[in-house]
């Protein structure tokens, strides 16, 4: 008779004791708009059975006890750790979870991305527990060179995916050429999924008129330096040098850069046409995808990139995006996007000028959103079918 399964679940910064009270009591959460990793996790452990222990990465620890799931809010110990120390803390905080999950008796193992290094879960097959590595982000950069660091954590994770891990769930087809090339082709069982989001989200999300003044850009994401938003910036100068003021960029989302950011606007003068509306709750958000014309992600090649929600959402708005082949979503959503060099700010720029001058090239980039946006709904994509399909196959 097999055993029950006992999942250990770690996560990074997300805030899955909230996301559980809403999974219990059938809602959405009211910060995300994408369906919660962690929700889906809980319904998968439903459908099969399962007890759990999920343990995710916060300032404040905090812990839910239940019939079924142990939740726990976890502080890393050196949260602003650079260099050796970082290594250190990534390391360490894995020992932590190995640690919990002996403790627990957990027979499976899931970790996200960015949790520890993906060669501490090794350790775990050594127990005996069946590691599922979940990539919600590529494992080198696509474009330029590896540092020599990075070669070595990429060499000590090898064996993780070629013979350590029972499957490797991955956001993304090109974090799977990845595993496929690192590994040499000799890998677990990969389940590629998709972000997953509910109709009702974007249901009176309704067309905007290419031809209303004025077009308006959002961005939605960190303020980093690494996600373009001062690239855009010199975009906005570019266009009011050009007297091209009928084009005003929304900058929502907070981060590091956010205050530096603003200094830069005030600067140089545009702050007609470059708002930064820092963080912006669900409600907000809806407001300015509604009042968008196109959406627009610059992530540097510098940045290891996700799916990046945000382009699933600007097409499930109907909203052309402007992004690169640093975003791994290209791949599934090409035809709703127009797609630049990375990091080449004249050509974002261009590419903009483009959708906005040009009614016909705009209108068939938001038509051809209208016919990507199925996939984003269906469940047969989604992370919960993928884990429960992985988890009945464990039992």
């Amino acid at each position: 008779m097999p055993k029950p399964l006992r999942i250990l679940y770690a996560v990074g910064p997300e805030n899955v004791i909230e996301s559980y009270k809403c999974w219990l009591e059938g809602e959405n959460n009211s910060i995300q708009v994408s369906i919660t990793y962690s929700s889906q996790f809980y319904e998968a452990c439903k459908t099969v059975n399962a007890t759990a222990y999920v343990i995710a990465q916060a300032q404040e620890h905090q812990i839910v006890r239940d019939e079924k799931f142990i939740i726990e809010h976890r502080p890393i110990s050196f949260p602003n750790a650079q260099g050796i120390f970082y290594h250190l803390q990534q390391i360490l905080f894995g020992l932590s979870l190995l640690v919990s999950a002996y403790r627990f008796q957990a027979n499976v193992v899931i970790a996200d991305s960015g949790t520890t290094y993906w060669f501490v879960l090794s350790l775990f097959h050594w127990l005996g527990m069946k590691v599922i590595p979940s990539l919600h982000c590529t494992l080198w950069r696509k474009y330029g060179k590896q540092t020599f660091g990075e070669k070595i954590i990429l060499k000590l994770s090898q064996n993780l995916f070629s013979s350590h891990s029972q499957a490797i769930t991955v956001v993304s087809h090109e974090i799977s050429e990845q595993i496929s090339q690192l590994t040499k082709g000799r890998h677990a069982k990969i389940f590629e999924f998709l972000p997953s989001f509910n109709r009702a989200d974007f249901a009176d999300i309704t067309p905007n008129v290419n031809a209303s003044i004025p077009f308006r850009v959002l961005y939605a994401g960190r303020i980093e330096y690494s996600k373009g938003v001062f690239d855009l910036l010199e975009i906005a100068k570019r266009f009011a040098a050009e007297g091209r003021r009928d084009i005003v960029f929304d900058i929502c989302g907070n981060g590091s850069a956010l205050e530096a950011l603003r200094l830069a606007v005030q600067e140089s003068g545009v702050e007609t046409i470059f708002l930064c509306h820092g963080y912006c709750k669900k409600a907000k958000m809806k407001t300015m995808f509604c009042n968008s014309h196109v959406v627009i992600v610059p992530t540097r090649s510098d940045f290891v990139e996700g799916f990046n929600r945000v382009v699933a959402e600007s097409i499930l708005s109907g909203r052309p995006v402007v992004t690169s082949a640093v975003c791994p979503a290209v791949f599934y959503l090409q035809e709703g996007i127009l797609e630049v060099p990375p990091d080449d700010v004249m050509a974002y720029g261009n590419a903009l000028l483009s959708l906005s001058n040009n009614y016909q090239l705009y209108e068939q980039k938001r038509q051809a959103c209208l016919t990507l946006q199925e996939q984003l709904y269906d469940i047969k994509n989604s992370w919960y079918f993928v884990l429960k399909s992985i988890l009945l196959e464990i039992e």
